[in-house]
């Protein structure tokens, strides 16, 4: 069996007294997706900050590729998030922020991809515009197209549905499904439980900075579906 991309054992983060994340653990195989739910406070962000090496675990370990998460150029060729917010660059456009994302992965800016992400997208209009000038929805769409557009092994994406209209979401599912076909791998957080069951992954649903005692995953789910 192929090594996990993510392994997470036993994570806990704490602030002080105030324990946000604990008991938490989950292995993701390659081409696997995996799901983190639950209300606001949960902990999903900081388990995905944890992942991605943002966040320092107060307990546990984290691997990703098998080793730490380091934060490293080339660890960030391989790995993908929308965790923190972007920064746009001031005068560049919609499609030149795309075009920028691809050619720094390493990719041919002409060859097809952009033009597909911002067709399925709906930002083909938007092309021309700026960051600034776009709605939150807009800016949430041109933040997937940027995520996207750059190849990477593993995606790591904090509600990525999050003020999408209800037509989009199921595109956005399915550029998913396509990373997966690839044989990349998917570890995500979301709100949204029709988004969740288009994707059709294993979750792990987070109550209070815990899995719920109900969770049949508790405390490493088998994610290879």
């Amino acid at each position: 069996m192929d090594e996990p991309v993510v392994t997470v054992v036993g994570l806990r983060v704490a602030y002080g007294s105030v324990t946000v994340v604990r008991d938490v653990g989950f292995d993701l195989p390659p081409g696997g997706a995996l799901c983190l739910v639950g209300e606001n406070g949960a902990g999903k962000s900081t388990v995905l900050r944890c992942v991605t090496g943002l966040v320092e675990p107060s307990a546990g370990r984290v691997r990703v590729f098998g080793a730490a998460p380091d934060g490293t150029a080339s660890f960030w060729r391989r790995v993908v998030t929308t965790v923190e917010q972007p920064s746009w660059y001031a005068g560049l456009t919609v499609r030149e922020h795309v075009e920028l994302v691809r050619l720094a992965g390493g990719d041919d800016p002409t060859d097809g991809r952009v033009d597909e992400l911002l067709d399925v997208l709906g930002l083909n209009d938007l092309g021309d515009s700026t960051p600034d000038r776009l709605s939150s929805g807009e800016r949430q769409r041109l933040l997937l197209a940027t995520a996207l557009a750059r190849p990477a092994e593993l995606l790591v994406l904090d509600e990525p549905e999050q003020r999408l209209d209800s037509a989009i979401r199921p595109v956005v599912a399915g550029l998913l499904d396509e990373h997966r076909a690839i044989g990349g791998s998917v570890l995500l957080a979301s709100h949204d439980p029709v988004f969740v069951a288009a994707l059709d992954c294993p979750v792990i649903r987070l109550h209070s900075g815990a899995p719920m005692p109900d969770d049949p995953g508790r405390p490493r789910p088998d994610v290879s579906a």
